[in-house]
């Protein structure tokens, strides 16, 4: 922020983050307060690339206690498979995942990145933030095998392109329905030139006695279904049932059972995905009423009046994309 011009302690001060919390590492932060002051940071400083320049000042040991199990690690997929188990110690609002194929190539596997917060917070600079370390953190454990074929952004480029390919040095593409790295196979099965299992199994044990992973609630499990299952049409409540391998009536049971039932969460699903595309993308409307499940581009007009008091069109032209 000081590069930029700007005075840093105005902004964590208005976002209610103390300076002496963060010289604390063990500190926890609102992952929504954090999310507000990467937007609002870019936005004082007109930097619309904030994220990407601040990952370019982060390194892996910004992970601590996984970054020594991942850098020990037999090889880049276990690697992956680490932090996919352990992120939550960073933040319980993140999740990776390997997805074995990818649009982009017979030959790339897609490594997934899932922001768990309410969508209707603009997101572009925290996506761009994370999408930006774990590249340069899969760069140094891959060393000469690293080869990014393709970077995919759920949100409307924010800066230039070639902003984007600059930093990844690879294809954009922008309003995707995941958001991810597509790397090739040698990439992911690349070994890792400094792997010690010993160090690895004690940072491991580590891990699991010091930090106990967070109990998923079925309802939090479906919100993660909707989210992974999002564009698909796969979204009625038998289907969800079914990536559970339990009947329908069994998944209202334990909903009811967190005081909540199916259609609250598919709805707030819903509200919060179709307010993330039409404020961070330029995607037409009628297309945003079908990747949610939508029949017709009327039916998502009665679904904004009832959200947000007003047409989608009203809201977009409220809310531009930036």
């Amino acid at each position: 922020m000081r590069q930029l011009g700007s005075d840093p302690a105005q902004m964590l001060s208005r976002h209610r983050i103390s300076v002496t919390t963060l010289k604390d590492e063990d500190a926890l932060l609102p992952f929504r307060t954090v999310i507000q002051l990467l937007e609002a940071s870019a936005r004082e400083t007109s930097c619309h690339d904030f994220g990407l320049r601040l990952a370019a000042r982060q390194d892996i040991s910004v992970l601590g206690p996984l970054a020594i199990v991942m850098r020990n690690a037999l090889t880049v997929r276990h690697a992956l498979e680490d932090i996919s188990r352990y992120l939550f110690v960073q933040s319980p609002g993140l999740a990776l995942s390997l997805k074995e194929g990818s649009p982009v190539s017979s030959d790339c596997i897609e490594v997934r990145l899932e922001i768990g917060v309410g969508q209707q917070l603009a997101m572009r600079q925290t996506l761009d933030l994370c999408l930006g370390d774990l590249h340069l953190m899969l760069k140094l454990l891959a060393g000469r095998h690293y080869q990014l074929k393709a970077v995919f952004l759920t949100h409307s480029m924010v800066a230039p392109v070639m902003k984007y390919t600059h930093f990844f040095g690879a294809a954009i593409f922008a309003e995707e329905l995941h958001a991810g790295l597509h790397l090739s196979k040698k990439t992911i099965e690349a070994k890792l030139k400094h792997e010690n299992s010993a160090m690895h199994q004690i940072a491991t044990e580590y891990l699991t006695m010091n930090f106990e992973a967070p109990e998923q609630l079925m309802s939090a499990r479906v919100r993660q279904a909707l989210r992974r299952t999002l564009g698909t049409g796969l979204g009625s409540k038998i289907e969800i049932a079914s990536l559970f391998n339990m009947h329908p009536r069994t998944l209202q049971r334990r909903l009811k059972a967190e005081g909540t039932n199916y259609e609250t969460i598919r709805d707030g699903f819903k509200k919060d995905t179709v307010a993330r595309y039409l404020r961070e993308t330029r995607i037409p409307i009628a297309q945003v009423a079908s990747i949610v499940g939508l029949s017709e581009q009327s039916a998502l007009a009665r679904c904004c009046q009832r959200w947000f008091g007003m047409s989608p069109t009203r809201y977009r032209k409220l809310n531009p994309p930036r």
